[in-house]
């Protein structure tokens, strides 16, 4: 959009100019200009419309550079913004790390357990309950009625 404005504004201002120049165009009843190998005759009246188009096209071209000006500032805004919760969170996280890697520091040490030596929980068997409910794969047997 940054482009296209200042294209526009160049585009309204070489017009200005090249007719600023002409000093017959501005002097007769009709004006002739040679655009592209092309003669244009332009009455008053119509040297005045496009007058006018030349001044919108130059009002659009500032539009566009003014928005695509905020469109920037607001990604660059947002970009910032999420640089600086980066950087938050990191110095967030370093903060915890070094609490911890403090609270490991100060806990005292725990001998370690050998799994050879430790014996393994005695298994407890849990008598079985019947109920009504039935298994949808199961291998129980309905209950006789």
């Amino acid at each position: 959009m940054l482009v296209l404005g200042v294209l526009l504004i160049v585009l309204a201002g070489a017009t200005v100019v090249a007719v600023s120049w002409d000093e017959a165009a501005t002097a007769t009843a009709t004006a002739t200009f040679t655009v592209f190998d092309r003669t244009l005759q332009l009455s008053q009246l119509e040297f005045f419309f496009a007058g006018a188009v030349t001044g919108a096209v130059f009002l659009l071209g500032l539009a566009l550079l003014f928005a695509g000006t905020r469109r920037s500032a607001v990604r660059r805004r947002r970009m910032r913004d999420s640089r600086l919760e980066a950087r938050d969170r990191v110095a967030r996280l370093e903060r915890e790390k070094q609490e911890l890697e403090r609270k490991l520091a100060e806990t005292p040490e725990t001998p370690s357990v050998d799994p050879e030596t430790t014996a393994p929980h005695p298994r407890v068997e849990v008598p079985r309950q019947h109920s009504a409910d039935q298994l949808v794969a199961g291998r129980h047997t309905r209950p006789p009625k």
